[in-house]
Protein backbone atom coordinates (compact mmCIF):
# COMPACT_ATOMS: atom_id res chain seq x y z
CA UNK A 1 0.00 0.00 0.00
CA UNK A 2 1.35 3.15 -0.43
CA UNK A 3 1.63 6.53 1.75
CA UNK A 4 -0.60 8.77 1.49
CA UNK A 5 2.59 11.47 2.57
CA UNK A 6 6.24 10.75 1.30
CA UNK A 7 8.71 11.38 3.88
CA UNK A 8 11.01 13.38 4.41
CA UNK A 9 13.10 14.65 7.26
CA UNK A 10 14.02 18.09 8.17
CA UNK A 11 16.93 19.57 6.24
CA UNK A 12 16.01 17.40 2.83
CA UNK A 13 15.64 19.45 -0.30
CA UNK A 14 12.84 17.79 -1.91
CA UNK A 15 12.44 18.93 -5.43
CA UNK A 16 9.32 18.67 -6.59
CA UNK A 17 7.46 18.45 -9.92
CA UNK A 18 3.87 18.55 -10.94
CA UNK A 19 1.70 17.21 -13.60
CA UNK A 20 -0.86 15.12 -15.25
CA UNK A 21 1.68 12.83 -16.32
CA UNK A 22 -0.62 11.20 -19.20
CA UNK A 23 1.16 9.56 -19.23
CA UNK A 24 4.61 9.38 -17.64
CA UNK A 25 7.84 8.88 -20.02
CA UNK A 26 11.42 8.49 -20.73
CA UNK A 27 11.40 12.13 -20.98
CA UNK A 28 10.18 13.42 -17.30
CA UNK A 29 12.60 10.43 -15.98
CA UNK A 30 15.38 12.51 -17.86
CA UNK A 31 14.34 15.82 -16.31
CA UNK A 32 14.22 14.44 -12.74
CA UNK A 33 17.40 12.90 -12.94
CA UNK A 34 19.12 15.82 -14.54
CA UNK A 35 17.13 17.65 -11.98
CA UNK A 36 18.52 15.81 -9.22
CA UNK A 37 21.72 16.83 -10.45
CA UNK A 38 22.02 20.31 -11.77
CA UNK A 39 19.95 21.72 -8.16
CA UNK A 40 21.51 20.19 -5.29
CA UNK A 41 18.43 18.13 -4.57
CA UNK A 42 17.83 15.26 -2.42
CA UNK A 43 14.84 13.87 -3.77
CA UNK A 44 12.22 14.63 -6.47
CA UNK A 45 8.57 13.88 -5.77
CA UNK A 46 6.25 13.57 -8.90
CA UNK A 47 3.01 15.56 -8.08
CA UNK A 48 0.96 13.58 -10.11
CA UNK A 49 -2.11 15.70 -10.70
CA UNK A 50 -6.43 15.50 -10.49
CA UNK A 51 -6.43 17.71 -13.56
CA UNK A 52 -4.48 21.21 -14.88
CA UNK A 53 -6.80 24.05 -14.07
CA UNK A 54 -5.21 25.39 -17.35
CA UNK A 55 -5.76 22.60 -19.63
CA UNK A 56 -9.66 21.99 -21.48
CA UNK A 57 -9.41 18.15 -21.46
CA UNK A 58 -9.39 16.11 -19.02
CA UNK A 59 -6.64 13.30 -18.58
CA UNK A 60 -7.15 9.67 -18.04
CA UNK A 61 -8.08 8.30 -14.48
CA UNK A 62 -5.52 9.32 -11.77
CA UNK A 63 -4.92 5.67 -10.38
CA UNK A 64 -4.34 4.82 -13.86
CA UNK A 65 -1.58 7.35 -14.20
CA UNK A 66 -0.41 7.28 -10.96
CA UNK A 67 0.86 3.15 -11.69
CA UNK A 68 1.87 3.66 -15.29
CA UNK A 69 4.08 6.39 -13.69
CA UNK A 70 5.71 3.99 -10.62
CA UNK A 71 6.66 1.31 -13.67
CA UNK A 72 8.80 4.50 -15.42
CA UNK A 73 10.23 6.08 -12.54
CA UNK A 74 12.70 3.63 -11.18
CA UNK A 75 14.95 5.99 -8.98
CA UNK A 76 14.99 5.22 -4.99
CA UNK A 77 15.34 9.22 -4.89
CA UNK A 78 12.08 9.72 -6.45
CA UNK A 79 8.58 9.37 -5.37
CA UNK A 80 5.43 9.44 -7.09
CA UNK A 81 2.47 10.84 -5.53
CA UNK A 82 -0.93 12.20 -5.41
CA UNK A 83 -0.07 14.15 -2.26
CA UNK A 84 -2.29 16.94 -3.99
CA UNK A 85 -5.44 15.03 -3.22
CA UNK A 86 -4.90 14.54 0.19
CA UNK A 87 -3.86 18.09 0.96
CA UNK A 88 -7.15 19.11 -0.58
CA UNK A 89 -5.17 21.16 -2.92
CA UNK A 90 -5.47 21.95 -6.53
CA UNK A 91 -2.96 25.31 -7.46
CA UNK A 92 0.44 25.15 -7.15
CA UNK A 93 0.64 28.30 -4.29
CA UNK A 94 -2.09 26.43 -2.54
CA UNK A 95 -0.12 22.75 -2.82
CA UNK A 96 3.45 24.86 -1.53
CA UNK A 97 1.91 26.07 1.56
CA UNK A 98 0.14 23.42 2.59
CA UNK A 99 3.32 21.20 2.48
CA UNK A 100 5.75 23.75 4.04
CA UNK A 101 3.06 23.68 6.77
CA UNK A 102 3.13 19.77 6.74
CA UNK A 103 7.03 18.90 6.39
CA UNK A 104 8.68 21.84 8.75
CA UNK A 105 12.43 22.32 8.12
CA UNK A 106 12.52 20.52 4.80
CA UNK A 107 13.83 22.84 1.74
CA UNK A 108 11.67 22.70 -1.51
CA UNK A 109 12.17 23.36 -5.03
CA UNK A 110 9.48 23.77 -7.56
CA UNK A 111 10.47 22.00 -10.90
CA UNK A 112 9.36 23.31 -14.78
CA UNK A 113 10.26 23.23 -18.01
CA UNK A 114 11.06 25.96 -19.78
CA UNK A 115 7.39 26.25 -21.28
CA UNK A 116 5.81 26.51 -18.05
CA UNK A 117 8.23 29.92 -17.18
CA UNK A 118 6.97 31.31 -20.11
CA UNK A 119 3.29 31.24 -19.38
CA UNK A 120 3.89 31.70 -15.33
CA UNK A 121 2.46 34.72 -14.87
CA UNK A 122 -0.68 33.54 -15.63
CA UNK A 123 -0.50 31.02 -12.80
CA UNK A 124 -2.34 31.64 -9.77
CA UNK A 125 -0.23 33.78 -7.20
CA UNK A 126 3.20 33.12 -9.40
CA UNK A 127 4.49 36.11 -7.13
CA UNK A 128 3.28 34.27 -4.01
CA UNK A 129 5.38 31.02 -5.10
CA UNK A 130 8.84 32.88 -6.65
CA UNK A 131 8.88 35.08 -3.07
CA UNK A 132 8.62 31.74 -1.18
CA UNK A 133 10.05 28.86 -3.01
CA UNK A 134 13.39 28.11 -4.99
CA UNK A 135 12.53 27.52 -8.21
CA UNK A 136 14.61 25.32 -11.25
CA UNK A 137 13.88 25.83 -14.40
CA UNK A 138 15.01 23.27 -17.04
CA UNK A 139 14.92 24.34 -20.95
CA UNK A 140 14.09 22.48 -23.64
CA UNK A 141 14.66 22.96 -27.31
CA UNK A 142 12.30 25.81 -28.82
CA UNK A 143 11.50 27.57 -25.58
CA UNK A 144 14.47 28.89 -24.68
CA UNK A 145 14.02 32.35 -25.95
CA UNK A 146 10.05 32.89 -24.72
CA UNK A 147 11.20 31.65 -21.01
CA UNK A 148 13.88 34.17 -20.97
CA UNK A 149 12.21 36.66 -22.07
CA UNK A 150 8.77 36.48 -19.89
CA UNK A 151 7.28 38.57 -17.34
CA UNK A 152 8.36 36.49 -14.76
CA UNK A 153 12.29 36.15 -15.98
CA UNK A 154 12.20 40.05 -16.24
CA UNK A 155 10.75 40.66 -12.74
CA UNK A 156 12.85 38.51 -10.92
CA UNK A 157 15.86 38.51 -12.98
CA UNK A 158 17.89 39.76 -10.06
CA UNK A 159 17.14 36.85 -7.95
CA UNK A 160 18.77 34.44 -10.74
CA UNK A 161 21.35 32.05 -10.30
CA UNK A 162 23.63 31.71 -13.11
CA UNK A 163 25.76 28.62 -14.47
CA UNK A 164 27.12 26.69 -11.65
CA UNK A 165 25.60 28.49 -9.52
CA UNK A 166 22.58 26.34 -10.19
CA UNK A 167 23.88 23.77 -7.56
CA UNK A 168 23.41 26.07 -4.61
CA UNK A 169 19.58 26.55 -5.57
CA UNK A 170 18.53 23.83 -3.07
CA UNK A 171 20.24 25.56 -0.39
CA UNK A 172 19.15 29.06 -1.16
CA UNK A 173 16.77 31.56 -0.11
CA UNK A 174 13.59 32.67 -2.37
CA UNK A 175 13.02 34.67 -4.22
CA UNK A 176 15.98 32.14 -6.27
CA UNK A 177 15.70 30.46 -9.37
CA UNK A 178 17.75 28.87 -12.03
CA UNK A 179 17.70 28.10 -15.76
CA UNK A 180 19.83 25.84 -17.20
CA UNK A 181 19.96 23.96 -20.74
CA UNK A 182 19.46 20.29 -20.84
CA UNK A 183 19.61 18.06 -23.72
CA UNK A 184 16.21 16.54 -24.06
CA UNK A 185 14.74 13.34 -25.05
CA UNK A 186 12.15 14.37 -28.05
CA UNK A 187 9.06 12.27 -26.75
CA UNK A 188 6.05 14.04 -25.02
CA UNK A 189 2.94 12.70 -23.63
CA UNK A 190 0.56 14.25 -26.37
CA UNK A 191 2.80 12.45 -29.04
CA UNK A 192 2.12 8.97 -27.26
CA UNK A 193 -1.63 9.50 -26.85
CA UNK A 194 -1.11 10.75 -30.27
CA UNK A 195 0.09 7.60 -31.98
CA UNK A 196 -2.28 5.43 -29.53
CA UNK A 197 0.12 4.24 -27.28
CA UNK A 198 -2.09 5.48 -24.11
CA UNK A 199 -5.73 5.57 -24.06
CA UNK A 200 -7.26 8.28 -21.38
CA UNK A 201 -10.29 6.15 -20.84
Amino acid sequence: MTRKFPYARQGQVVGLLGGSFDPAHAGHVHITKEALKRFGLDRVWWLVSVGNPLKEHGPAPLERRLQAARQVMCDPRVEVTDIETHLGTRYTAQTLDALRLRYPGVRFVWLMGADNLAQFHHWQDWQGILATTPVGVLARPGDRISARTSPAAKIYDFARLKGRQSQLLGRSDAPAWSFVNIPMLSVSSSEIRKRGEWQRD
